[in-house]
């Protein structure tokens, strides 16, 4: 497996490359222009300034997260061919800096979702946490329970300027169902599927998280099911998955190791990490190690062993550690993470040599 690290840019987080040198195992940078919203063009030179920046540090820029998808492509507007040239000129450009996964998702106005961003843990470091009683039908109190918290940023999907458009997108997504919602989606992967069979990107859509419905919006990347109805809408190799763990595995219905082993040859990117389940519906982010969560984080590296994967991994949502959090864009801190990258790699050394190796 290729190991990769989610990168916000030079003066983002305190986090810079040369700390991420320093972490042993680290092949490639997870990138994206973070600034640009959904339908924007991507412009080659900041496209090729963004690899050079990457490259000059001795990583590959293989590996783009996110490029977002544009509101009307997915309620299906008559305006979402415009977006989706749009797209298609991006996965060109991104093509040409050596570009080989784009990482995105269909979720429908929210993209991940907490309730706290620095829920405190047991042993004093905190974490994102989702509290189920907290979801209502009043997305308006949710958003403002988010902002309050936030410390000066905000989870993707929930950016200022989307949320003072709230009202207007429940309006526009109300005629959205399940069904209308995936085959958007396969309108979508008709169009740009060609594209990056021919110029070699693959696509990998992120499941949705948590694996279930919120505020009456249809989800559709959340189970074995759904999964197979998706990869079903197009049948090629470059239509694919960012399989995450810490999502899908938000649902105790999920086998995770068994869901890696059927799909493996259509995972382009693996996103690890693990929460811990509550019998009431919360759940909340914990380290890496199977024995603190509800995902038995050994198993999912046993899978994606067993099934010889080649692919870019890299681990997810870490706690904040060593009061990073001041500084930190919640879920990205610099040491739960890079402990995460040293525990994926021992589970995964100890199986090259031949044993089960100590959890």
């Amino acid at each position: 497996m290729k190991m990769t690290w989610r990168w916000y840019g030079e003066g983002n987080d305190n986090i810079t490359l040369d700390h991420v040198r320093q972490i042993p195992g680290v092949m490639g940078i997870v990138w994206s222009l973070h600034d640009k919203v959904a339908g924007e063009v991507w412009e080659m030179e900041r496209i090729q300034q963004a690899a050079d920046q990457i490259t000059a540090k001795g990583f590959s820029p293989a590996v783009v997260e996110s490029v977002n998808i544009h509101d009307d492509i997915k309620i299906g507007l008559p305006t979402r061919d415009k977006y989706i040239d749009i797209y298609i000129d991006t996965i060109r450009k991104l093509s040409k800096v050596g570009v080989k996964v784009i990482c995105y998702n269909f979720m429908p106005i929210f993209d991940w979702t907490r309730t706290e961003l620095y829920k405190e843990l047991p042993d004093g470091s905190n974490a994102l946490f989702y509290e189920k009683a907290a979801i209502t039908d009043n997305p308006q109190a949710m958003v403002d329970r988010i902002l309050s918290g936030s410390k000066g940023f905000t989870m993707p999907g929930w950016e200022p300027e989307r949320l003072a458009k709230l009202d207007e997108l429940f309006a526009a997504y109300k005629p959205v169902t399940e069904d209308v919602l995936l085959e958007n989606l396969k309108y979508f992967l008709e169009r740009i599927i060609p594209v990056c069979e021919e110029v070699d990107v693959k696509m990998a859509i992120h499941p949705d998280d948590p694996a279930w419905p919120i505020f009456g919006l249809p989800r559709i990347i959340r189970s074995r099911e759904h999964i197979r109805k998706f990869l079903a809408l197009v049948d090629s190799p470059y239509n694919g998955l960012t399989f995450c763990t810490g999502s899908l595995g938000t649902s105790a219905e999920n086998d995770l190791p068994a869901m890696i082993r059927e799909f493996h040859d259509r995972i382009h990117f693996a996103h690890i990490r693990n929460v811990k389940r509550f019998d009431n519906g919360d759940f909340i982010e914990v380290s890496h190690r199977g024995q603190d969560g509800s995902v038995d984080v050994a198993e999912v590296v046993r899978a994606y062993h067993e099934c010889g994967f080649q692919g870019y991994v890299r681990p997810d949502h870490g706690r904040h550690l060593w009061g990073e959090e001041a500084n930190c864009r919640p879920g990205y801190g610099l040491y739960d993470r890079a402990m995460g990258i040293m525990y994926l790699l021992g589970v995964w050394d100890s199986l090259d040599n031949g044993s089960r190796g100590n959890r």
